[in-house]
């Protein structure tokens, strides 16, 4: 009996963090491709980015700015190694989405059904999900 309780304890220990990780990763890839996808239309100029960014009253520049940028902070969310750079993504990313929901908001600008102000801030909750998530050896010391 005593030795069906220790493989037991042995088992849940060792399936935690095999859950855990993959929790991060299914996470952290939905985020990355989102990410990549929406630097992507903005550097292409797709799917209404001219309207949205004009709606605001941000010169066009700001695309390829912001498209640069998300295609690097996505490509960095999925390269082993680099913590500190890590860090500074998704602090990036927090603000950029929450900096993107308020100008919504002060644009009077919501969409349908307040679809500006929930995809940006659905992109923020993603990816303090990713952040909290992440491995022992992505954490700064």
């Amino acid at each position: 009996m005593s030795k069906m309780i220790g493989v037991e304890t042995t088992m849940k220990v060792n399936t935690q963090p095999q859950g855990k990780m993959v929790a991060y990763w299914s996470v952290t890839l939905l985020l990355a491709a989102a990410i990549m996808l929406s630097g992507i239309g903005q550097l292409m100029q797709f799917g209404g980015n001219l309207d949205l960014v004009t709606n605001l009253g941000y010169p066009l520049y700001i695309l390829t700015i912001l498209g640069i940028w998300k295609v690097l902070g996505a490509v960095s969310l999925v390269v082993p190694g680099l913590p500190r750079l890590k860090e500074w993504v998704h602090a990036g990313i927090f603000f950029l989405m929450t900096g993107a929901a308020l100008s919504h908001a002060f644009a009077n600008d919501y969409g349908d059904y307040g679809f500006n102000l929930i995809l940006p801030l659905s992109y923020a909750a993603l990816n303090i999900f990713s952040w909290a998530l992440r491995p022992a050896k992505s954490r700064l010391h």
